[in-house]
């Protein structure tokens, strides 16, 4: 049976990803959080650029957040969107939807 297909959009939606077609995910040294694409030298995606937003920062370990959703996702019956998103009451959060 195929796995559906799981995909990470970047902040601001201008970008979107499947998460098959990533190699790494980090924090860089300005805090953006980051996926290294895999089969195409050095590409590199920033899916939450720190600079972008006001308010609070995200969490140190917001990129193990997703790597943890995109785990917890792979038995999806359905293709999977995940989005970064900020509110004043739950703070920085991964995100997932319908596609």
């Amino acid at each position: 049976m195929a796995t559906p297909d799981i995909w990470v959009a970047k902040d601001d939606g201008s970008d979107i990803i499947r998460t098959s077609a990533i190699a790494a995910v980090g924090r860089d040294y300005n805090g953006n959080i980051t996926a290294r694409l895999s089969g195409v030298e050095q590409a590199v995606v920033t899916l939450v650029a720190e600079t972008a937003h006001t308010g609070p920062p995200t969490p140190e370990d917001f990129h193990l957040q997703l790597i943890r959703l995109i785990a917890e996702l792979s038995g999806a019956s359905e293709p999977v969107i995940v989005r970064p998103g900020h509110d004043e009451r739950q703070g920085w959060k991964w995100r997932a939807g319908p596609l």
